[in-house]
């Protein structure tokens, strides 16, 4: 599963500024504007040229529900970029990102103390930083283990070692068994 990729979409799409067209005529056409052709969307969403060309038309209004579903998707994914790309450098350079997650966490520490995982709710505020490293491997294509590994390291520095004040032997963080995730930026 791509839980930190699905978070920072969810997170992306809290900051629009105005809502995505709900109609589906509307939001087929906002799909051709944005795609450029019926056959393009059609590859997008797994239907028929013709079935796009009926939904732009309105002589189709209900589209079985998991082809809405990834038409609300595809328009969600394409809605407001300069909006994302503008909330996502503030986040980047000055602001940071709050990571709210259950997971269990793992970790390397010196002998003589437990380094048993275990699972922990927290609400962490990573500096802007992890936010840019985070932000410039989702873009390189990064996987969901190595973008789980920045947020590992944010925890490790921000929160079990607070900044270098205490558990300095701890070496290595790992975030696994992730129940839910969220970012706010």
């Amino acid at each position: 599963m791509a839980e930190i990729e699905d978070a920072i979409e969810r997170a992306d799409q809290e900051s629009f500024t105005r809502q995505p067209p709900k109609t589906l005529k509307g939001q087929i056409r906002y799909l051709i504007k944005q795609l450029k052709t019926t056959r393009a969307v059609a590859e997008e969403i797994g239907v028929s040229q013709r079935s796009v060309e009926r939904y732009r038309k309105g002589e189709r209004k209900h589209p079985p529900k998991t082809i809405a579903e990834r038409i609300d998707a595809a328009v969600r994914q394409r809605w407001q970029p300069q909006v994302r790309k503008r909330r996502q450098k503030q986040a980047a350079t000055a602001t940071g990102i709050t990571v709210e997650t259950r997971a269990r966490f793992g970790y390397t520490a010196p002998v003589g103390t437990t380094d048993d995982g275990r699972i922990r709710r927290l609400t962490v505020h990573l500096p802007p930083e992890y936010a840019r490293r985070l932000f410039d491997a989702r873009q390189a294509g990064a996987s969901d283990q190595q973008m789980r590994h920045i947020i590992a390291e944010g925890f490790k520095d921000i929160y079990f070692q607070d900044n270098g004040n205490r558990a300095t032997g701890l070496t290595d963080v790992t975030l696994n068994d992730i129940d839910y995730l969220d970012l706010n930026y």
